[in-house]
């Protein structure tokens, strides 16, 4: 099939994990989601990625997202393997860890890159939203490891301009100003913010953050 964009549905699929069987559009109903996956278990950059994952529980929560590993391994790797993450990385492992020795969500998901590895996925990521749809996709090299802090600023981006008609600026983080956008005329603007922006061209509107 041809690669997933943003904008596309999510596809469905019934897996098991370390957490059971779960049918994932039944398990993701009205909540944000990250599915993202690790090309191999017993691999050094995903224990690190797994285990800060686990750690980041509390910030996922706060924002209302479910998050899932996946990996062509077995079930039973996937188990063996979660107390090396607990032994190295100094947490336990407490989202599911989806197997998919079939491929089939890695097909489903465009994880695999036959000219990187026609076995293994690459480290894909996708943020999806309570419509299931897709809203953001990373891609990194099987050798580099992902930059959480990056993913979570995404998320507070893609969560406040799916509530406000604002877009938000490089290297923006949560707290700060943002965009109005320009299908925002100075007349609903001014209704919805009434204290005022700051225009630096009638196309660049800033304004404090949305509550």
């Amino acid at each position: 099939m041809s690669a997933l964009l943003i904008g596309d549905e999510a596809p469905d699929f019934e897996v098991d994990t370390t957490d059971g069987v779960i049918r994932f559009h039944e398990v993701i109903e009205g909540s944000w989601a990250v599915l993202f996956s690790h090309p191999k278990d017993f691999t050094p950059v995903c224990t690190t990625e797994l285990g800060m994952t686990a750690k980041l529980k509390d910030d996922f929560d706060a924002r209302g997202v479910k998050v899932f590993g996946v990996s062509v391994d077995p079930i039973d790797d996937h188990r063996a393997w979660i107390g090396d993450i607990q032994e190295t990385q100094g947490v336990a492992l407490n989202f599911p860890l989806i197997a998919d020795p079939k491929r089939e969500v890695a097909t489903k998901y465009g994880m695999i890159h036959p000219n990187a590895n026609d076995t293994l996925t690459v480290r894909s990521l996708f943020v999806i939203g309570p419509d299931k749809k897709i809203k953001l996709k990373i891609e990194y090299p099987a050798s580099t490891g992902r930059n959480f802090d990056e993913v979570m600023r995404v998320i507070d981006s893609l969560q406040l301009t799916a509530k406000h008609k604002v877009a938000t600026p490089a290297n923006w983080k949560s707290g700060e100003d943002v965009i109005i956008v320009p299908a925002v005329s100075d007349d609903e603007a001014k209704e919805k913010y009434p204290e005022g922006w700051k225009t630096l061209k009638p196309y660049l509107r800033i304004v404090p953050m949305p509550k």
